[in-house]
């Protein structure tokens, strides 16, 4: 988990939040997009870039 916990740490901030929020809280694409008062599909745009970034840095590890 400490190479995880570091790649995270290394994600934009915005990056690192929304990852956080809903996959380690739990919380819908629509619950998050409420509570950042932002778009739905802006919120699925950071995941799946940020899901992008931490693959490829799991990959580059390897």
């Amino acid at each position: 988990m400490g190479d995880l916990s570091q790649l995270l740490a290394s994600l934009p901030e915005e990056e690192r939040f929304i990852l956080t929020m809903h996959y380690i809280r739990s919380m819908d694409i629509k619950d998050i997009a409420d509570a950042l008062g932002v778009p739905e599909r802006a919120v699925q745009s950071v995941i799946t870039s940020g899901k992008s970034r931490l693959l490829s840095a799991l990959n580059q590890g390897k």
